[in-house]
């Protein structure tokens, strides 16, 4: 799984850099696509808790609050 690199880089330039290379991209990217996958993975389990499918806001505000 992977996020189109363009917005990488916009994300980038917007925190203030004139010029970002594709490896800086790439970096960030793989690092934003990881801490996704954690955060999805600890959703699922407090909506599975919930006796629920459906992963809610509520679930990723929980888990990105407990890891």
């Amino acid at each position: 799984m992977s996020i189109p690199v363009a917005p990488i880089g916009r994300i980038i330039k917007e925190a203030g850099a004139e010029r970002v290379s594709e490896d800086a991209k790439k970096e960030l990217n793989a690092y934003v696509v990881a801490q996704a996958e954690t955060i999805a993975k600890e959703a699922i389990k407090y909506a599975a808790m919930a006796k629920r499918k459906t992963v809610k806001a509520d679930d990723i505000e929980l888990a990105i609050k407990n890891l």
